[in-house]
């Protein structure tokens, strides 16, 4: 289990941005937080993957701190794809920087062979983006923060992703926390899911069942 225990965060001077929020994700779940733009999302993502520490509160991995060093289990994936990457490395490198899928793992998440012998700046965004889904799901990765991941997608890209997400997802219970502004893609993904404002979290009172398939209506 994740847990955020009453987390507080600002940046410098400025007002607030996370304000004792505290939040529970548990193996296997799929839980989405929306908002506004400039609400905290991602800052609240980073702090639930370790990359910022908060001022007051603490998050926790089955009941202890994150740890410091080595293959993170809370893995951030940020909704712009070159800033994860070292522009200098060919993009097989970077894929095996965490691990090294099988080649039925890398066709499930569209990632072609040829696309490994070339530099980050010679792919797509959306190409780029599943390289680095594909290397946040390393063996031993407990959790994803998904910040907005299908945003520079096309309808078809975005569906290909989410099925070859939660299939995995779901073979290996890893939870996910699903950040967007697009609330209909979170009641898609997500049976439970928060809005956050003004620095505090709000839980939706509408419950879904969790649908297996994105494209399937309900």
């Amino acid at each position: 289990m994740l847990e955020a225990r009453q987390l507080s965060f600002q940046f410098a001077s400025n007002e607030p941005l996370i304000q004792s929020v505290s939040l529970t994700l548990k193996a296997g779940e799929w839980v989405g937080l929306s908002g506004d733009s400039g609400a905290g999302k991602s800052t609240l993502g980073k702090l639930l993957a370790g990359y910022l520490t908060p001022q007051t509160g603490e998050v926790c991995l089955e009941g202890t701190a994150l740890p410091k060093n080595g293959l993170q289990p809370v893995q951030w994936l940020p909704q712009s794809p070159e800033l994860a990457v070292n522009p200098r490395w060919r993009v097989g490198k970077i894929l095996r920087e965490a691990w090294r899928p099988s080649e039925a793992q890398q066709q499930a998440f569209g990632v072609q062979p040829h696309w490994l012998s070339r530099y980050p700046q010679a792919l797509s965004g959306g190409e780029l983006q599943r390289i680095c889904v594909l290397r946040a799901l390393a063996p031993g990765v407990r959790f994803l923060i998904a910040d907005e991941i299908s945003t520079m997608l096309d309808p078809i890209t975005q569906v290909e992703l989410w099925r070859a997400l939660k299939k995995e997802a779901e073979k290996r219970q890893f939870g996910v926390l699903v950040i967007s502004h697009d609330t209909a893609l979170l009641e898609r993904l997500c049976p439970q899911r928060y809005h956050l404002s003004g620095g505090k979290l709000k839980q939706c009172s509408e419950q879904l069942e969790q649908c297996s398939d994105p494209l399937l209506p309900r």
